[in-house]
């Protein structure tokens, strides 16, 4: 429990601002008087850009929708000293750092065969925060298919890649982080210290995939009676 997440869901949760409403109320104790007001002509297969809404950023570094696709995932890579593309044009879509072959991790990234997604090769130099005016190699994360394209899953084979391949180098972020001291970043981000555990340990992938389903399942069961569409 943390200002980042206080009660225990998913990075990727598939539910609206007034489903989770009616989720954290009543599951979560919270116990006020809640009306949510249905939306119309909305379904759940319906993606932002197909609903003839205009984008309106909800952050300055959450500037497409394309972000805000790859952000469930690429988000932990606040609680690491890479970069996660701030600075950029490209928030959570550049991730990189001045000591990475671009080539290199682009090759051991391709062999996880994840599905949806498309990783290129490049520099950048980020105009502020980490690693202001120096030159990163890294990637750009390219959703090719948004159906199939697992974020968290995406972002976890990324680190562990960029771990795998200079131990030297890579560092967890250090406290504070969103008003708490005592605890890694990487960690309050995950919710738990388990996966950077999995992660320094260089678990195999699908075990760390694995290792989600039976909380991911209680959460689609419980979630169950609060979605509205």
């Amino acid at each position: 429990e943390s200002f980042v997440g206080m009660f225990p869901i998913p990075l990727r949760h598939g539910m609206t601002i007034g489903e989770l409403a009616r989720l954290f109320n009543e599951a979560f104790g919270i116990g006020c008087r809640l009306q949510v007001i249905p939306m119309e002509g909305w379904r759940r297969d319906l993606w932002y850009d197909q609903t003839n809404l205009l984008w309106v950023l909800p952050s300055p570094n959450m500037p497409t929708l394309e972000t805000a696709t790859v952000y469930p995932g690429m988000v932990l890579v606040e609680g690491t000293q890479l970069s996660e593309g701030r600075g950029t044009t490209r928030p959570f879509e550049l991730i990189g750092a001045p000591f990475i072959d671009p080539d290199r991790l682009v090759a051991e990234l391709r062999a996880e065969k994840l599905p949806g997604v498309f990783f290129r090769p490049c520099y950048f130099q980020p105009t502020f925060h980490k690693h202001a005016g120096q030159l990163c190699g890294g990637v750009q994360v390219h959703v090719l298919e948004r159906a199939r394209f697992k974020p968290v899953l995406t972002a976890v084979a990324l680190l562990k890649a960029i771990h795998r391949l200079y131990p030297e180098h890579f560092q967890w972020r250090p406290p504070p982080y969103e008003y708490v001291f005592d605890r890694l970043p990487f960690d309050i981000l995950a919710g738990t210290d388990r996966l950077r555990q999995q992660i320094l340990e260089d678990r195999p992938l699908r075990e760390i995939e694995d290792s989600w389903r039976a909380d991911l399942e209680s959460f689609r069961k419980l979630r169950q009676a609060y979605l509205m569409y």
